[in-house]
């Protein structure tokens, strides 16, 4: 079964805000409220350091709906209208929604909201409007820093891919998003042990950060 996600680089992300505006602009999301989130983690005194700036270190996370095995939110949901997609994602259903906000309130990473003018709970849906095109997500598109890659798990985080580099000024829009890169071949080798996922209650969370500095676990 296919299982999309995204995997993000923690130590490339500049946590510029462009995954959560290029979110928000794609998908229509209304003001104060965010599909993606970018949260700064620290900073915090490097070992031997001073202990104040320039002697810390930092790293940006972004959180949106992490697309479970198990999606808590399914198993509550009256109507299901949260259900999983065949390409593994969370979707929901906005013409059986009722609004009544139980799968928001079993999500455990609060990445769930009501839509007030709709009256219906709305999150990330992994852009399946253009993944169902094969296409990639727009956050991944519009990072600049290239920190964030789509693929299927099934496959591997190695084959995930993002819009290969280029400095050519004639390559159009289009272009650059059939020309792709792999994780493998675009990001600085890492391993399984500086793969990182959300905290699991259960509902074995599918997308998945790489962090490869040591001093920053356990800090997450």
């Amino acid at each position: 079964m296919t299982k999309y996600a995204i995997v993000t680089d923690l130590n490339r992300c500049t946590g510029c805000l462009a995954c959560s505006t290029a979110c928000k602009t794609i998908n229509g999301v209304q003001p104060g409220d965010f599909w993606i989130k970018t949260l700064r983690i620290g900073p915090f005194p490097i070992t031997g350091g001073s202990g104040e700036w320039p002697d810390v270190t930092m790293y940006f996370i972004p959180i949106q709906c992490q697309h479970c095995e198990h999606p808590k939110c399914v198993e509550v949901c009256p109507t299901q209208a949260s259900h999983v997609a065949a390409d593994g994602t969370v979707q929901i259903d906005k013409s059986k929604c009722i609004g009544c906000q139980f799968c928001a309130m079993a999500c455990p990473y609060g990445v769930r909201y009501l839509n007030e003018e709709e009256r219906v709970v709305e999150k990330c849906t992994l852009c399946e409007q253009r993944t169902a095109q094969g296409e990639l997500p727009q956050c991944v598109t519009q990072c600049g820093s290239r920190a964030r890659f789509f693929g299927d798990l099934e496959k591997g985080i190695d084959t995930f891919e993002a819009p290969a580099p280029t400095h050519d000024k004639a390559t159009s829009y289009e272009d650059m998003l059939h020309n792709r890169t792999t994780a493998k071949e675009w990001l600085e080798p890492y391993t399984d042990n500086d793969i990182y996922h959300l905290t699991d209650v259960g509902n074995g969370p599918h997308l998945a950060y790489i962090l490869r500095d040591r001093e920053w676990q356990g800090k997450e």
